[in-house]
């Protein structure tokens, strides 16, 4: 690293554009120093300021390459642009960051955007930036500028052309036909977009006139920002369309545009006021260091921009938990029948997926077929009104947690041992679920096994496959991590489901179901009217099934490819080949240590895979509706408190007890 002399004699305001500009990288590498202290930092611009005094040589070069800096380099798109997405649009600006992460800057520039970045390379810079003091700010001012009045007269004109800038990209925005045909026409803010440009040239010409009336430049200046209040009310009014009729990706990422479009107005206004220009463009370049390590950030993009979509998906999957969870003795009854209904189908799957592997398919076609299998028999006991035990969780969790939206209100006092009940609920309505499926799954198998015995004269499967499913369910292999990794494929599913739903919604599919010409002409109005209400109904659970019969079939085979085979253990599935493999084996399978090591599998895979799934789904559910850390602590607390009281509240319900 350069010490201060030598960076001081480096200085050439004769240089090049691209010599002027590494010298204030090399500048800004020096102040930062080893990033240790915030204190050595401010100590070293001390010591350069003084420095320039002590030399009035060098303060006449410095101020000859200030000149040459601001009259070459446009700080424009520094004030109005950086940190924003060049198109409004979440792919490209996906792109535009992976570019950045790649792809080094080059200081031959005259874009202070794209030379910010590499001047201030470090989130250290924002640290001693900040920690300046007006004194030395107001010090190297004057060291830089040979005339005051004209650099601050250049810098105003700049934060007035950004403000234009920031304005036609916030008119554009609004008037995207995405967000335009989604605000609410009535309101009295639905032509705010429209007057915003005659507003900030009014702003503009104010400011600027020889003799300034404060009191017209006060008037400029609440009318442009009633005008930016009425354009965001005007944007508030999407998120009610939001709420009855989808959102896509996209579009929250044109409303998070907007608002921090806006919000940089208000900044950008502020600088132009202050009486103090100096550090009102201290403060703006603080937050441009920020701004600059934030926008680089993948994951920051992606959370940013999916947070809202994830709220809506878990508000749809709310929906349809809610008709899982059993409150009373009839709900509880009627909950063990479809899961024994449920358990019954899941027999046929067992005999298709037995089917599919004896064909000696290749592992592809062999997962494919499976996986047509799976979701074609889950789809059956979708349509049957059965209940596969291992889908509830994932849909029953967001319905929980949107129960504790209000958490922290004043009157919800009862909320958590509210939510507290509807946990035992939930959990005895899943045990329910479980117990339904495997007490049929069992003899549904063993009669299957025994028809195909009496017709063909041999079992389901033969002795080796028998023993070689004894092998893969014992609870002495990875059975248990399997059984993990499927709760988190059943949670996976469910997302899938609210992503189809909000999709369906979105592209009001069921309206044009509906009244399409094309389809009332194939249907008929009527029948049209049925399918369309049906899809309506049923697309998260097709969607659910279909994406889960797929992962359970294919994963083990794209992944075997790969030499890392992930495996799948489903609890009512794997009872079902449990007991396909009892049978083939007969009563002499009992005096295998393997089969009970099997059968102490069964119960512990059903719970990883029912606590895996909720447990992801409660926690993208309480992120969707800001649960504090403080309010899950209280929730926990309050139902390991239930459990040391009342534990047989969580299996039966009262009328049981």
């Amino acid at each position: 690293m350069k010490d201060l002399p030598t960076l001081l004699g480096a200085l050439d305001p004769e240089a090049d554009l691209t010599g002027r500009h590494v010298w204030l990288i090399s500048l800004f590498a020096w102040i930062r120093g080893d990033q240790t202290s915030v204190a050595a930092a401010v100590a070293r611009v001390q010591a350069f300021l003084e420095a320039v005094e002590a030399q009035p040589e060098f303060q006449r070069r410095l101020q000859a390459w200030w000149q040459q800096l601001i009259q070459t380099l446009d700080i424009t798109t520094l004030l109005a642009d950086f940190g924003f997405a060049p198109r409004t649009a979440f792919v490209s600006e996906l792109g535009e960051r992976l570019r950045r992460k790649m792809l080094p800057g080059t200081p031959e520039t005259s874009d202070a955007s794209e030379l910010f970045p590499l001047v201030a390379s470090r989130r250290f810079d924002a640290q001693w930036m900040a920690a300046l003091e007006e004194p030395q700010i107001e010090r190297l001012a004057r060291l830089l500028s040979a005339n005051p009045q004209l650099d601050t007269l250049h810098w105003q004109y700049s934060l007035v052309d950004a403000l234009t800038y920031c304005t036609a990209q916030i008119r554009a925005t609004g008037f995207a036909p995405e967000l335009r045909l989604r605000m609410d026409r009535a309101t009295p803010h639905a032509r705010a977009f429209h007057a915003l440009p005659s507003d900030v040239e009014e702003l503009r010409s104010i400011f600027f006139r020889p003799e300034r009336d404060e009191a017209q430049l006060q008037a400029a200046l609440t009318q442009y920002r009633g005008r930016l209040d009425a354009c965001r009310q005007a944007v508030n009014s999407v998120y009610a369309h939001i709420e009855e009729n989808g959102i896509s990706v996209g579009m929250v990422f044109r409303l998070r545009q907007l608002r921090e479009r806006m919000m940089r107005v208000r900044e950008l206004l502020d600088a132009l006021l202050s009486p103090k220009p100096a550090m009102a463009a201290l403060k703006l370049l603080v937050r441009r260091v920020i701004i600059g390590h934030d926008s680089k950030s993948i994951g920051a993009l992606i959370s940013a921009n999916s947070t809202l979509l994830s709220a809506k998906m878990a508000e749809r999957s709310a929906e349809t938990g809610e008709r899982y969870i059993t409150r009373n003795r009839e709900e509880y009854r009627e909950m063990l029948g479809k899961a024994m209904g449920g358990g019954a189908v899941t027999a046929f799957t067992t005999l298709l997926k037995f089917m599919v592997v004896g064909i000696g398919l290749s592992a592809f076609w062999s997962g494919f077929w499976a996986s047509v299998a799976y979701a074609g028999t889950f789809v059956m006991i979708q349509l049957l009104h059965f209940t596969l035990a291992t889908k509830q969780p994932a849909m029953t969790a967001p319905a929980m947690a949107a129960k504790l939206k209000d958490i922290g209100s004043a009157e919800a006092t009862n909320a958590v041992e509210d939510f507290v009940d509807e946990v035992t609920h939930l959990v005895r309505s899943q045990v329910a679920a479980v117990f339904g499926n495997v007490f049929m799954v069992v003899p549904a198998v063993l009669l299957i096994n025994a028809l195909i015995l009496l017709l063909l004269g041999h079992p389901m499967i033969s002795h080796d496959e028998a023993r070689h499913i004894l092998a893969t369910l014992t609870l002495l292999g990875p059975t248990l991590l399997w059984a993990a990794f499927t709760g988190v494929l059943l949670f996976s599913a469910s997302m899938i489901a609210g992503w189809a739903e909000n999709w369906f919604v979105l592209h009001r599919l069921d309206s044009a179901m509906r009244h399409n010409p094309r389809f009332t002409s194939a249907l008929g109005t009527e029948r049209a009217a049925r399918w369309s209400a049906f899809m309506r109904e049923n697309i998260s659970g097709f969607a659910s099934n279909i994406a889960l019969g797929f992962m359970l079939g294919l994963i083990p085979a794209f992944t075997g490819f790969f030499g890392v085979e992930l495996e799948a253990r489903h609890v009512t599935l794997s009872t079902g080949q449990l007991a396909a493999a009892g049978a083939s084996l007969g009563l002499e399978a009992f005096r295998f240590p393997a089969i009970w090591w099997c059968m102490a599998a069964i119960p512990l895979i059903g719970a990883l895979n029912l606590g895996v799934s909720f447990y992801l789904a409660f926690r993208l559910a309480l992120q969707a509706h800001n649960v504090s850390g403080v309010d899950r602590a209280r929730i926990r607390a309050a139902i390991w408190a239930r459990w040391r009281t009342h534990p047989r509240s969580f299996f039966m319900p009262a009328q049981y007890r």
